[in-house]
């Protein structure tokens, strides 16, 4: 089947699956948040010990992907050279833009963007490990912005 966005089944296969690989790694408990390509959140699952804010820095993660339309390691770096820009676009989305690593896209085949997918709970770095194991446990392609 050819997606063009994320349905539900996609959507709980990668967030299983990026759950799966952090505790695989042992990292701390981890949220993630699949959103389909309007920003729609279409699976959410936040693990026992997971802080309360988790969820929503799950969601600025992948939110920010899909409305800067790239992975956050670009974001993050804009945010270090340009960092007045994208303090205005976290004003301007009133502030479900977080610019740290744990957000990718979801690309198919040809890059068309499915979906993104934001994961919090370790650091910025192990929550991108997870995220693209999700994504390409889906058969899809993930973009870190790298």
């Amino acid at each position: 089947m050819f997606l063009h966005s994320i349905d539900l089944e996609t959507a709980t296969r990668i967030v299983d699956a990026a759950i799966a690989k952090g505790r695989e790694l042992g990292f701390q408990p981890l949220t993630v948040v699949v959103l389909d390509d309007s920003g729609t959140a279409k699976a959410m699952k936040r693990e026992d010990g997971a802080s309360l804010i988790r969820p929503d820095v799950a969601m600025g993660k992948a939110w920010g992907c899909l409305g800067f339309g790239a992975g956050n390691r670009v974001i993050t770096g804009r945010s270090e050279t340009t960092p007045g820009f994208v303090n205005a676009l976290i004003g301007m989305s009133g502030g479900r833009f977080v610019p740290s690593p744990g957000g990718v896209l979801i690309k198919n085949g040809d890059g068309r963007i499915l979906g993104a997918v934001g994961i919090t709970g370790d650091t910025g770095d192990n929550d991108e490990i997870c995220a693209v194991a999700g994504v390409e446990a889906a058969g899809l392609i993930p973009d870190t912005g790298a």
